[in-house]
């Protein structure tokens, strides 16, 4: 069992920035972001395979960053320009084989909250 810690999460401004972080107990191969904001499904953000090759839903791809640092067991998100809608639930997620949409990751963190207001 893969267990996945997220922090960074926080109330920010229209406008403004942040930085997610999750760490993995163990390295795995494909590690990605997901949110779910209230009343809505979780959606896919980007994932990141262990050869550092990214893929983004196309929604996501202008104001958020995936990286990964694989000696941390570590995954990263940057999230710029942030507005409202983008409050949300922001979930770490792993898994040990490349999956595609509609499938979903095995191992799940348990969540940190992003909150955009003013």
């Amino acid at each position: 069992q893969v267990q996945l810690v997220e922090s960074g999460g926080g109330l920010v401004r229209p406008g403004g920035s942040l930085r997610l972080s999750c760490t993995a107990s163990q390295s795995i191969y494909l590690m990605a972001w997901y949110r779910q904001a209230p009343g809505k499904q979780r959606e896919l953000i980007a994932t990141i395979t262990s050869a550092l090759s990214p893929y983004y839903a196309p929604s996501m791809i202008d104001r958020f960053t995936i990286s990964r640092v694989n000696l941390k067991n570590a995954v990263y998100l940057s999230l710029t320009n942030l507005a409202p809608d983008d409050t949300a639930v922001y979930y770490c997620a792993a898994d040990t084989q490349k999956i595609s949409p509609p499938l979903m990751p095995t191992f799940w963190g348990q969540g940190t909250q992003v909150t955009v207001s003013s």
